[in-house]
């Protein structure tokens, strides 16, 4: 399962790593994909992934989650 989603108030390496951080050891998480330039950070996983978890721990990291 791929999740990929919209992200405002990214600028920097900082901000991506923050939220590898927030979303890596997420349950089911296998990769983390973080295009500060296009604003977009897109979630790879099994079964277990679940897209609310992974917009609240954007939000945990201090970004907002556009779409």
């Amino acid at each position: 399962m791929t999740l990929s989603v919209a992200v405002s108030g990214m600028s920097c390496g900082h901000c991506a790593s923050a939220i590898r951080e927030q979303v890596l050891p997420l349950q089911g998480v296998e990769r983390v994909e973080v295009n500060v330039p296009e604003g977009r950070v897109t979630v790879s996983g099994g079964p277990s992934l679940e897209e609310s978890q992974v917009r609240a721990a954007i939000v945990e990291a201090g970004y907002r989650v556009v779409s």
